[in-house]
């Protein structure tokens, strides 16, 4: 079992490559990987129990949920924190209760039970957004609206989802005890997870070990400890370390570089885990039973449902007919209604798999649908941008103190006014010192007699809080004040 497992896993990094070139969601890939060597297909692994599934998918979302906070940043979530949070709240009830309305008066579902399965598949993908936007660049106010809205719109999801479980199991309660619940879970949680951020920051600048392993298990522990000191004071365990990742990642802290690079590594592997146990646990012979349903609830939910609370939620901001369109046809499902899609049954409310099935042919339509064509849409309404140059090799600083130095990659735009330039010519100050120089996947030793060139990477050392001037020095577009591009 463990051999088959690991080779399913290497096959899934490998196909990698692939997906990324046809713009093809990652999630799609794992999940067929799974599907195929599961009960239905080969049956090398026959898996059905939902209730452990829940178990292993809850602990595998809290990394992916903490990795996608802590990759948020400040400056783009305060510029565009109005629409995207708007759209990760108001958007995903606006989206479940138009979804849920028309399950039920259409498909002849049980109000609650139509209401649970809205719910369920009404937030967005972070891990399949992230990549079709790194992959396929577009503007900025539309890659982090919809970066910050899959990253952010899970845990109302989960909320609502718990909700309604508790609804159909214990029956409806005092509608002030469910306001106040509520409230708590998410208030109680963005505070849990700011005070938690704290404590680490404190943690890391006083732990002081030679040894950089132990910041990654210590990062382990604290993200554990955030997510089950949340669950005891019964606030929602996701917002918490949702929260605690977006102001840890703000911070500074000792070893954050070093403890950045294994939070990749985690979210990573918790994500191809996570699609590929999924993928074991579908049964797509019992689709048909259920693909006419699925068909309906993913159309209307592409087509007017979310539409609908795209446009409601981004009418006090400036977003063009066009924009908010493409913003609706970001909404891609994913992983995290797969996981919901276990809560039912791991309640005792889906012994036919119904709603599991639904939920999966659902998830999977508006992969293969939107994944693919989102990139395709991007190009039709000209939101593609220049994508950045990658580079092969990763220069950081690992410090065991807090420091105000940090080490930043720098992309040179063609329209730079220091394309050709010696460094020797630039003014960039005594206190800073660009470490390397990446150039056709090579690394050019920085003398100050090089010239810099176009679509040049720089590895710069410079204190943070003088990282804003450095880049306009660098990326100061000719004839223009602001810089050509982005760090």
């Amino acid at each position: 079992m463990i051999l088959i497992f690991s080779f399913l896993i290497i096959l899934s990094m490998l196909s990698t490559k692939l997906s990324s070139k046809i713009g093809l969601p990652l999630l799609i890939v794992f999940i067929v990987i799974g599907i195929v060597a599961g009960s239905d297909v080969l049956n090398l692994f026959y898996f059905d129990n939902a209730a452990l599934t829940k178990q292993i998918t809850d602990i595998l979302l809290v990394f992916i949920i903490f990795d996608g906070g802590f990759r948020v940043q400040r400056k783009n979530f305060l510029s565009f924190a109005g629409p995207s949070l708007t759209l990760a709240t108001a958007g995903v009830v606006i989206t479940a209760l138009a979804l849920g309305l028309f399950i039920h008066f259409v498909l002849k579902i049980e109000l609650l039970q139509s209401f649970l399965i809205a719910s369920i598949i009404s937030s967005t993908d972070a891990a399949a957004v992230f990549m079709i936007t790194k992959e396929r660049p577009i503007k900025t106010k539309l890659a982090t609206t919809l970066n910050i809205e899959s990253a952010a719109n899970d845990p109302m999801a989960i909320l609502l989802t718990v909700t309604f479980i508790q609804l159909l199991t214990e029956g409806i309660k005092a509608p002030l005890f469910i306001v106040l619940s509520l409230a708590w879970q998410f208030a109680g949680g963005i505070f849990v997870g700011f005070m938690l951020a704290l404590v680490t920051v404190f943690i890391f600048n006083k732990f002081n070990s030679d040894n950089r392993g132990n910041y990654n298990v210590l990062i382990l522990g604290m993200v554990l400890f955030c997510y089950g000191l949340a669950v005891l004071l019964q606030a929602n365990g996701i917002i918490t370390v949702f929260f605690m990742g977006y102001w840890l990642g703000n911070s500074k802290f000792a070893a954050k570089q070093g403890v950045n690079n294994f939070l990749e590594s985690i979210s990573t592997m918790c994500n191809v885990a996570l699609f590929l146990i999924l993928g074991l646990l579908a049964f797509p012979s019992r689709f048909i039973n259920i693909w006419k349903e699925g068909l309906i609830i993913i159309f209307v939910l592409i087509l007017i449902a979310r539409p609908i609370a795209v446009f409601l939620c981004t009418i006090p901001f400036k977003y063009s007919i066009k924009e908010k369109f493409f913003i609706g046809w970001g909404g891609i499902k994913g992983a995290v209604p797969i996981v919901l899609a276990t809560y039912p049954a791991a309640a005792g409310l889906d012994s036919s798999s119904f709603i599991f099935d639904i939920i999966f042919f659902a998830v999977f339509i508006s992969c293969i649908l939107q994944g693919t064509t989102l990139g395709l849409l991007s190009k039709l309404f000209k939101f593609t941008t220049t994508k950045r140059p990658s580079t092969p090799y990763i220069v950081e600083l690992h410090s065991t103190q807090k420091s105000d130095v940090e080490m930043f990659e720098i992309h040179i735009s063609e329209n730079a006014v220091s394309v050709n330039s010696k460094i020797s010519e630039l003014s960039l100050g005594e206190d800073v010192l660009i470490s390397s120089i990446v150039r056709n996947d090579k690394i050019i030793l920085p003398k100050g007699n090089v010239h810099i060139k176009a679509n040049d990477i720089l590895f710069v050392l410079v204190q943070v809080d003088k990282i804003d001037r450095i880049n306009l020095v660098l990326n100061r577009c000719k004839n223009l004040d602001g810089p050509c591009n982005q760090l």
